[in-house]
């Protein structure tokens, strides 16, 4: 008897130990970082990733960072090495181009594991072979995976006007880059606080949005690149179209039209003015995804302007598909990982049309979407009494825009939007616009002496450009120092930096 129990209790031993082990090799570390801490930690605990964790046996310790001060953790984080990093990073905003391709030591190369442990990415790639070239480095391989999101639309923001003050003025509605000039100063001159355009700018915001008349679109990247008239890509701040942009806004600023702290307050500080639903917004225009998006409830206050026409006679539209609605960096694995395969496979449940519409507007099982008996799904309002839209319900209970995810076409036709709200808003408003999408620089890859020389001119650089754009709205002097300035960005290195995007580029398109 003593024998056969030492026997079963060495044998209990070994089981819970193997239990043990089994669960660990399972249990995995994932970053996440968000845009916010406002909108809390909620999305770690949804029906969804329950439901995904449960088929696959995995558990995920989620660790969310926050965006205002992940850059500083992050640096820490990648300089402290391989132990001080989780098994994952979850999201593009975790990780970038310049974090991974120097840093490949850290990192899982997927090129040969995905089609092993993720058949949903592997059909995925079969039928759209554009979402595996957008994750592919310069050299064909994959270090991270890819999103395409849902329900896009063509148009990125849109231009919306105070449709109340219009009409107070007995003002027609802007058809012509210079009728818009001339509302924004009326609207500026009919009350004391209002401004036609209230913003927290920056050179990027403003070549796509503000200045958009003039053909100076550039990609959401943050190169300043862009596409001109004849498709070919160039350096905007150097371009004339971007000289007469910057002439119109200085005349905009020195008419009164933009707010006098359009240089120097934060976005917290421009909310307080446009959201104020007491006192009314007050700003003539916004430029944003959805007019409730940036202005809450005075929403109702404001309509989407068809583009107005610039001084070529066109009409220009901000429009970056392969920023906004296609992605890589999504989920980038380290050589912390002990069970790769397992992970992948926990991974690959996000890439079905089901588990996209959950990672975007929230899960099923928490009633954040109907599934309806005739195969539709509707995407519900949050309750009257939460004090939220739909747009920060999507945010604070799924992962939205960031994170792997792709929907078929033929799906999202079952997916039924509320109208008043969030993404039905968007479509809507992007139908008016959307004749007018153009091209422009996309998102390239670099090789790592690329991003290396990325890295050691570009910030001084733009800093320069946007230094001088901020100067000559406030002060004037564009035309007299123009020369001045070209020479100073020669002399800074610019030709080198636009060779090196011209040369991703020209990888792209496959020259």
């Amino acid at each position: 008897m003593k024998k056969l129990l030492s026997v079963l209790l060495a044998l209990c031993l070994t089981l819970s130990l193997g239990a043990a082990f089994a669960e660990d090799e399972n249990t995995f570390t994932v970053a996440c970082v968000r845009w916010t801490e406002v909108w809390g930690t909620d999305f770690t605990e949804t029906a969804f990733l329950k439901e995904i964790g449960e088929k696959t046996g995995v558990t995920i310790e989620w660790q969310p960072y926050w965006n205002g001060t992940w850059g500083d953790q992050k640096s820490l984080m990648l300089a402290s090495g391989l132990s001080a990093l989780p098994d994952a990073f979850f999201g593009s905003i975790s990780l970038t181009d310049g974090d991974i391709i120097p840093n490949t030591d850290y990192f899982v190369e997927l090129t040969d594991l995905i089609p092993q442990y993720m058949p949903n990415l592997t059909a995925i790639f079969e039928k759209d072979p554009d979402m595996k070239a957008l994750c592919m480095d310069a050299d064909g391989k994959i270090w991270s995976l890819p999103k395409k999101l849902p329900m896009r639309p063509v148009t990125a923001n849109e231009m919306y006007i105070n449709k109340v003050w219009l009409e107070e003025l007995g003002l027609p509605m802007p058809t012509t880059y210079t009728e818009l000039a001339d509302t924004l100063v009326a609207f500026s001159q009919s009350g004391e606080g209002r401004y036609g355009f209230i913003a927290a700018s920056s050179l990027q915001f403003d070549l796509n949005n503000l200045l958009l008349p003039f053909g100076v679109q550039v990609s959401r990247a943050g190169n300043l690149m862009g596409l001109n008239a004849d498709g070919q890509p160039y350096f905007v701040p150097m371009a004339d179209n971007y000289k007469e942009a910057v002439k119109w806004a200085r005349d905009l600023y020195a008419r009164g039209a933009l707010d006098p702290e359009y240089f120097t307050q934060t976005s917290d500080m421009v909310r307080a003015k446009v959201q104020d639903t007491e006192a009314g917004s007050r700003t003539g225009i916004v430029f944003a995804w959805t007019a409730d998006a940036e202005l809450l409830g005075n929403a109702k206050d404001y309509v989407v302007v068809e583009a107005v026409a610039g001084p070529d006679g066109n009409r220009y539209v901000e429009s970056d598909p392969t920023f906004l609605n296609y992605g890589k960096n999504e989920f980038v694995v380290t050589k912390n990982c002990k069970n790769v395969g397992k992970l992948l496979e926990w991974a690959d449940q996000f890439y079905t049309d089901e588990a996209s519409l959950q990672t975007y507007y929230g899960s099923i099982g928490d009633g954040k979407i109907a599934k309806n008996d005739d195969g539709t799904y509707e995407v519900l309002l949050p309750d009257a009494d939460s004090g939220i839209n739909l747009d920060t319900s999507c945010w604070t209970f799924s992962f939205r825009d960031h994170g792997p995810k792709y929907m078929n076409a033929e799906f999202e036709s079952k997916v039924i939007l509320p109208t008043t709200e969030g993404d039905g808003i968007k479509l809507a408003d992007d139908a008016v616009n959307a004749q007018y999408v153009r091209d422009t620089f996309p998102v390239v890859a670099y090789t790592s002496d690329e991003l290396d020389q990325i890295g050691f001119l570009s910030p001084d650089i733009l800093n320069y450009v946007s230094q001088q754009y901020a100067h000559w709205v406030t002060e004037g002097g564009v035309e007299e120092e123009w020369e001045n300035y070209i020479s100073q960005l020669q002399r800074m290195g610019v030709q080198d930096l636009i060779n090196i995007h011209l040369n991703a580029y020209a990888r792209y398109i496959g020259e």
